[in-house]
């Protein structure tokens, strides 16, 4: 934990030792609990019926009936990741994972997510509250029948509470607060801009001192800070997805359509579940969730579907406070005020012990406040101290028309990602969807903040009306791959940059999925189902910004006599700028795209922070040595892998068909662990009627190697092909499948 526990467990002295022989066996004592008893025990009403590829189809009587359902069916599926969600929000991760999960326990401490939950969970109305108790309810009686499961003694049982916790711990991971956290923690550099997103936001006119700053952050490498094991994961800003949505007119068959291409890990806290559940309450939604939530966050019901993609507006500030010599307050309006501090105890698994490890966590009225060799610095953020998400979220499940969507959307509870909306009566549309803070003009927000002026601490998101968005424009399509909301819908129906506040910080970056989506769209007349697929599935670059600028260095290297660099090169200027595994060229092309990619992070421009000849060289280096030619067969280098399973894939980093990230095997092959996650495409024909497809790169029972579903799905997946979506009862009836009960 470089960035947390800053000297080696390894050098304890042996009396932390003796004292964690001691609290092995009480853990759960310097652990904080959530506050609230056990969900009360009742006879929740449930059937699960699993399909041919073991997907969970939930009824209940109540909603709070399908969520118990929801926790149970996933449970059967995922126990392990649904444990160690359950520890984060306790911050007990580090008593499972060790020093990694110890630095998600300290941000959960850091951020006080066990403080909203008290403050704020009795606000919630009491359908989400019961929502929750079932899901809590449904995990508990798992935990009670599985208990040889059971990864952490005490973990259960855990309440609606411990379930919302999870949405306040994880939700701010989306738009980039690790970006922030990471230098504060360190003390290294911060970002120009905060570091709230991974893009260079806009200086507003006539600001040359953000213009500066812009200038600066474009110079600072990715990668110079060392990187934070977050609730998301290590690499959260890599999270993103794809998005497509078409109206029946420009369609070929008068069809609606929606495509939801989610990017995310293929395992882990935020790896995709795929359900559908139904309750006689009027609950009737297919879709995905993650591990710990007791709804689905995307898909659709009979009358309206939505998708998200991650986006990354500027939400986060930084103050730098005044403190006083002693460091126990800091100056507000003229006047000094006590700076809250708090010992907290890091439980971290070491070996066969867990050892309790002491940490300092500083507040002000800011938020969070961060101590380092520079000062002290608060942070603030978009969903700081809220749990209105949940409120949202329910809301927008039970949406039966374009006016019950947006009138959910209007909560304004969830702080970030993009919606990008589809309906049977034919209305599409694309929000930009953000909590963006209501700040004071006047005031660089894309610097360090002063931290003396409460005038500065931002209350509330601004105005709903003020939220871009762009409802059934004239192209007939709406789409989103992480990039800026200036280019959603093609030349002449776009949203104009001169009609939002600079201070919203929208994002100006650029992606080649997002640029070679709208290329292809523009390209197509008529848009059915073929061609839409297609566009989804294509593999292609669009040869501008970092792709060409990265292209352009690497045929620039001055690479002598060396007659493999000399062949790299001219493969490289030969490559057909497209990873279909069909050119030559493809297999170096994949991996020093890869390269491009992650030191050009959503279109950021740092090309010139590599080394071309260093990066070349290493490319041409794995192939020689693990496939003996520099250019192998894209299909034997570019793997999906899990288990016994081992397929080849085609497509690549910030490709639509996207591979964007990869772990290095062995035998040199790559396999994929980060991209195309769940894919869901939805018609409404003309008559309304809605059917839907979906696929998943393994199987619903990820981790469960002896379930049958484990890798069920792979093969469909890497061939790009999707299996149908049972909606009804009669329709899972009449295919063959019964139902069970959880017991």
């Amino acid at each position: 934990m470089a960035l947390i526990i800053k000297r080696s467990l390894a050098g304890l002295a042996l009396l932390l030792i003796l004292v964690a022989l001691f609290l092995a066996f009480w853990e759960p004592w310097f652990a904080q609990p959530i506050a609230g008893a056990e969900p009360e025990k009742r006879d929740y009403q449930v059937e699960i019926y699993r399909d041919e590829f073991g997907v969970p189809h939930i009824f209940g009587k109540t909603d709070a009936d399908v969520s118990y359902g929801i926790a149970w069916a996933h449970s059967e599926d995922d126990f392990s990741t649904l444990q160690d969600v359950a520890a984060m929000t306790r911050g007990r991760l580090g008593a499972i994972n060790g020093a990694e999960g110890a630095q998600v326990d300290y941000v959960a401490h850091l951020l006080k997510v066990r403080k909203t939950v008290a403050d704020k969970y009795d606000e919630l109305p009491d359908d989400v509250q019961a929502l929750l108790d079932g899901y809590a309810a449904g995990m508990n009686h798992y935990a009670e029948t599985h208990a040889d499961e059971v990864a952490l003694t005490g973990l259960f049982p855990i309440n609606g509470r411990d379930v919302a916790a999870g949405f306040a711990l994880r939700s701010p991971f989306f738009y980039g607060l690790n970006r922030t956290l990471e230098p504060l923690v360190a003390g290294t550099e911060l970002r120009a801009d905060g570091g709230p997103a991974l893009n260079v936001p806009k200086a507003p006119s006539g600001d040359t001192e953000a213009a500066e700053a812009n200038d600066k952050l474009a110079q600072a490498k990715p990668e110079s800070t060392p990187r934070m094991m977050t609730p998301l994961g290590r690499y959260p800003e890599l999270n993103g997805s794809n998005a497509f949505a078409i109206t029946p007119e420009r369609s070929s068959d008068n069809v609606t359509r929606l495509v939801s291409n989610t990017h995310q890990p293929w395992e882990g806290p935020v790896a995709w579940y795929e359900l559908v559940v139904h309750s006689e309450e009027g609950w009737d939604f297919a879709g995905a969730t993650f591990p710990g939530s007791p709804f689905p966050f995307l898909g659709h019901n009979k009358n309206l579907g939505w998708t998200n993609t991650v986006n990354r507006p500027d939400l986060i500030d930084v103050y730098e406070l005044t403190v006083n010599d002693s460091g126990t307050q800091y100056k507000l309006d003229g006047e000094w005020r006590d700076l809250e501090s708090n010992t907290i105890w890091l439980p971290v698994k070491y070996g066969p012990f867990t050892i309790p490890y002491p940490q300092t966590t500083y507040r002000s009225a800011h938020g969070p406040v961060i101590k380092n060799d520079k000062g002290y610095f608060a942070v603030r953020y978009a969903s700081i101290d809220d749990l209105t998400m949940l409120t949202q979220y329910y809301r927008l499940q039970k949406a039966q028309n374009f006016d019950d969507w947006q009138a959910a959307m209007a909560i304004q509870g969830v702080p970030s990602t993009n919606f990008i909306y589809a309906d049977k009566e034919g209305n599409i549309g694309m929000f930009y969807n953000a909590r963006f803070p209501d700040r004071k003009a006047g005031v660089n927000w894309r610097s360090i903040v002063p931290g003396d002026r409460s005038d500065l601490i931002w209350q509330q998101p601004v105005n709903w009306n003020q939220v871009p968005r762009l409802v059934n424009p004239a192209s007939g399509y709406v789409m989103n791959a992480n990039n800026t909301p200036y280019t959603i819908a093609g030349p002449g129906d776009e949203l104009q940059r001169e009609d939002f506040s600079p201070l919203l910080g929208i994002e100006e970056n650029w992606t080649n999925r997002g640029a070679r989506a709208i290329a292809l769209f523009e390209a197509e007349g008529k848009i059915g189902r073929a061609e839409l697929e297609r566009i989804k599935y294509d593999t292609g670059y669009e040869q501008d910004k970092y792709p060409k600028l990265w292209m352009d260095a690497l045929l620039a290297v001055d690479v002598g006599d060396d007659v493999d660099l000399q062949t790299a090169q001219a493969l490289l200027a030969g490559w057909d700028w497209n990873l279909d595994g069909k050119g030559s060229g493809d297999a170096l092309a994949l991996m020093l795209m890869n390269t491009g990619l992650f030191n050009a992070p959503l279109g950021r421009s740092l090309i010139d922070t590599l080394d071309a000849k260093e990066e070349l060289q290493k490319t041409v280096d794995h192939l020689n040595t693990h496939f003996g030619s520099i250019d192998p067969p894209m299909s034997d280098v570019l793997r999906l892998r899990h288990g016994d399973v081992d397929l080849p894939y085609i497509g690549g980093s910030d490709a639509l068909r996207a591979a964007t990230r990869w772990r290095v095997e062995d035998d040199g092959r790559l396999a994929i662990v980060h991209g195309d996650s769940f894919l869901m495409f939805v018609e409404w024909d003309a008559q309304g009627n809605v059917s839907s497809q979906s696929i998943r790169p393994f199987g619903a029972a990820t981790t469960r190697p002896k379930s049958p579903h484990y890798n069920d799905q792979a093969p469909l997946f890497v061939q790009q092909k999707l299996k149908p979506v049972l909606f009804t009862r009669d329709a899972l009836e009449a295919a063959g499948f019964e139902s069970y009960r959880p017991q």
